[in-house]
């Protein structure tokens, strides 16, 4: 097989006949895998916070829905800032990329783009993402730019300390406070409650993750949560999704959100038991099956705070 064939090849954990490997131009490639584009699951967990917080503060403030223009405005900013932090990552981890099996043929570590290429384009999204933060208040604008700090540590955490996805979960959690603060210029106990409850569903998501990677992270000497729970994975994610739950709850009863919205919780809380109950910490595959679920799992609660808030309005 020639060097060509294997730089253009698929990541591993992209999704099976992704537009990029099939239509985009090959030129392009490389860029977008950077941004993470085939591996779209991302941008929606960055996403989904915004959206429950949208929800939320829809119930509180007695509106029919969520802001369907904030509503937008979030999925073009998780898109374009999840690509930044992506491409920032992978600038930072260029050299540990290298040797883990997963990510080894990734753009950066592969040679298919430059480190100066990388920062360019980490620029360009960087706008894009800036773009979009101006369209809200003053105090959304603020809190924004107040979640830089966690996604600049993240990619250090790994080489530091064993438990690296909170600091992922303080950062991918940040739409749960984002939401409330467009909604109402302000933050209170119900969207802090949320964002709390979002980091530990980012723990525990992350940390079936990262079964994938345990032997090659153990010889690159890289420090995750699966890593530390060892056996005692599944119960360890177990208590990160309960702890999700106690917190969702908390935020609900104190927005009085009515029935629907448990019934919401209730169904969120099945997809994340299925989760716990199918881990297998020698199947990869199976990790990031589970790993991507949380997509459907976190569009199963904002489907039942938004039909909440429909008739909490009605």
């Amino acid at each position: 097989m020639s060097r060509e064939r294997v730089l253009d090849r698929s990541l591993p954990d992209a999704s099976g006949g992704n537009w990029v490997d099939r239509h985009a131009p090959p030129g392009l490639r490389p860029y977008l895998r950077l941004a993470r584009i085939d591996r779209p699951v991302g941008w929606w967990l960055l996403l989904l916070p915004c959206w429950w917080s949208a929800a939320l503060a829809a119930i509180a403030g007695g509106r029919p829905l969520p802001d369907p223009v904030h509503c937008l405005l979030f999925l073009v900013g998780a898109v374009a800032m999840r690509g930044a932090g992506s491409t920032y990552n992978d600038i930072v981890d260029r050299d540990l990329d290298q040797k883990v099996a997963r990510t080894r043929n990734r753009p950066l570590p592969s040679g298919q783009v430059t480190v100066k290429g990388a920062l360019a384009f980490m620029a360009i999204q960087c706008l894009v993402g800036l773009l979009v933060l101006l369209q809200f208040n003053g105090f959304a604008i603020l809190t924004g730019f107040a979640s830089l700090g966690a996604v600049a540590l993240y990619p250090f955490m790994k080489r530091i300390m064993w438990m690296p996805q909170i600091v992922l979960g303080l950062a991918f959690a940040w739409g749960g406070l984002m939401g409330w603060a467009a909604a109402f210029g302000s933050l209170a106990a119900p969207a802090v409650l949320l964002y709390l409850a979002a980091i530990f569903w980012t723990v525990g998501y992350d940390t079936i993750y990262a079964l994938q990677d345990i032997e090659d992270d153990e010889t690159a000497g890289i420090k995750s949560s699966a890593r530390f729970f060892g056996p005692q994975v599944r119960i360890a994610v177990a208590i990160c999704y309960a702890i999700t739950l106690v917190l969702l709850t908390a935020a609900l009863v104190l927005v009085r959100a009515g029935p629907v919205a448990y019934l919401g919780v209730a169904a969120f809380a099945l997809h994340l038991a299925w989760q716990v109950r199918r881990i297998d910490p020698d199947d990869e595959r199976l990790a990031l099956k589970l790993f991507r679920s949380n997509r459907d799992a976190g569009l199963i609660l904002f489907a039942g705070l938004t039909l909440a808030a429909v008739l909490r309005a009605a």
